[in-house]
């Protein structure tokens, strides 16, 4: 029987041409199968060990050592204090084996033995592949729809199946079988039946790798895409960055008569690509990423790294786009946050601003309108500044003394230390019911009762993501301090 189950491994590992070890290991799981059946107990756990070398086997029957408190099946875990009454030196994860009576091979049900190796053997077949496949680095994958399943398509890579799923197929487009598709390998999942390639046609990645295609200058390295952007479908940005000088990024992409730029289109079902020139200053590639629409000025705020971007009227709807495509796509291209405005609103955006900050330094440094408005037509926007801008800066304001700079330096450090103290006592007294919570700072209740969370409940009652907002600790210490809210409730 052993030289028969050596032989068996020999003549399926060279037919199905896998390794030995991935034969031996199905005839051992088949075994350990065979062997549960026999018991009539499912519930076991059994392990077979065939020796490479004779063929000889034997099973054995194994137990997990676990808490006591969680000890739930008895027929294949075993408590702690029981485990070291048999060996003091067993934890908790240690397996403890005892011999059993083994199978014999040619008692094995023959329909369950071949089913248990064949299914090891194509796994190991699949999973030897998808290692080959991996090793020549292909993101671009190029495959024939072999079959239509819950609208997701199966795609014939070679010798590969992958799956291209209904939301990762471009809109409106009717894949159907025999069609010759490329997709992009967006990422393997590891599920129970084996690895499975997972395909995609809307991601920006898509995009990237079929003008690397179809430019070559890219793959030479002349020529970069720095970012894309897509509205699978319909239309996309792409920034792209020339290495070399003599070349022309943006003609070099669209190519003879847009030949390049078209081939693309037409394998992403007629989506229009605008193609912009990337910059290192973000207010130039915004600008840029907004074409066609001409900008007449911009704004930027980098504390909340947005830009509100100006334009002419006859501008305006060319710059949002349809339903704010444009925008958008242009918004995602650079990663700022796009504020689209016409001069008028700008200028009245302006006058309110203005309007705001003189009435702020009315207000705390004790001054009249007109001083006002010249702090604010010098750029002063906070109390902080007036407060810590170097002297000699604000002596060059026209009509500042010494005396006067020192002394509304002297009202502005008084009125931030004024705020500093009126908003300690608000939070003292605002979330007196959280104080001694565990994890949660002084600055943490401030800016908990500067937005109104002022109890227990309050606390309890928030998203992970509120809490986050508001206070930008770690996603995972918000979901404890939450739970910890909470538990009260279930008490």
């Amino acid at each position: 029987m052993s030289r028969e189950i050596l032989l068996l491994v020999d003549a399926l590992a060279s037919e199905k041409n896998v390794s030995k070890d991935v034969v031996f290991s199905a005839l051992e799981s088949a075994l350990a199968s065979a062997t549960k059946k026999k018991i009539a107990d499912d519930e076991i756990d059994v392990r077979v060990e065939i020796d490479r070398h004779t063929g000889q086997h034997q099973s054995f029957r194994r137990w997990t050592v676990v808490e006591d408190d969680l000890l739930e099946f008895e027929s294949r875990e075993i408590g702690l204090t029981e485990a070291r009454e048999r060996d003091p030196q067993l934890e908790v994860g240690s397996v403890i084996e005892e011999p059993m009576e083994a199978v014999e091979f040619g008692r094995i049900g023959a329909q369950t033995a071949k089913q248990v190796i064949l299914q090891k053997i194509r796994d190991a077949e699949r999973e030897q592949l998808l290692n080959e496949f991996l090793q020549r680095r292909e993101h671009l994958v190029t495959g024939t729809v072999k079959r239509i399943e819950r609208g997701n398509a199966i795609i014939e890579c070679g010798k590969l199946e992958a799956v291209l799923p209904r939301e990762q197929m471009i809109p409106k487009e009717n894949l159907r079988v025999g069609d010759r598709v490329k997709a992009y390998l967006l990422r393997i999942d590891r599920l129970g039946r084996g690895p499975q390639l997972v395909l995609s046609r809307t991601a920006r990645e898509f995009l990237i790798k079929l003008f690397e295609l179809e430019v070559p200058e890219i793959e030479e390295g002349l020529l970069e895409i720095k970012e894309a952007a897509r509205d699978a479908g319909m239309r996309a940005k792409i920034a792209v960055k020339a290495n070399d000088p003599r070349i022309d990024p943006q003609g070099t992409c669209i190519g003879m008569r847009g030949s390049r730029v078209q081939s693309v289109t037409q394998e992403l079902a007629g989506e229009r690509i605008d193609i912009v020139l990337w910059a290192p200053e973000p207010a130039q590639f915004v600008i840029n990423a907004l074409s066609p629409a001409e900008v007449n000025r911009i704004l930027i705020d980098e504390d909340n790294h947005a830009m509100d971007v100006v334009v002419e009227e006859d501008q305006l709807a060319l710059a949002i786009g349809r339903s704010g495509q444009n925008v958008r796509l242009a918004a995602e291209l650079t990663g700022w946050y796009l504020n689209i405005m016409t001069v008028a609103e700008a200028e009245e955006k302006h006058l309110e601003e203005d309007a705001a900050l003189r009435e702020l330094f009315v207000k705390h440094l004790s001054i009249d309108e007109e001083t006002a408005m010249v702090l604010v037509q010098e750029g002063f926007a906070t109390l902080e500044e007036v407060a810590y801008v170097p002297i000699a800066e604000m002596l060059e304001i026209a009509g500042f003394d010494e005396t006067f700079v020192n002394d509304l330096r002297s009202r502005a450090r008084d009125a931030l230390l004024n705020q500093a103290i009126a908003s300690e006592e608000k939070a003292e007294s605002g979330n007196a019911g959280l104080q001694d919570f565990e994890g949660l700072s002084a600055d943490h209740l401030q800016k908990l009762a500067e937005n109104g969370v002022n109890t227990r409940d309050d606390l309890a009652d928030l998203a992970v993501d509120d809490l986050v907002d508001i206070t930008g600790m770690e996603a995972e210490t918000a979901r404890a301090i939450i739970m910890k809210a909470r538990e009260h409730w279930f008490e």
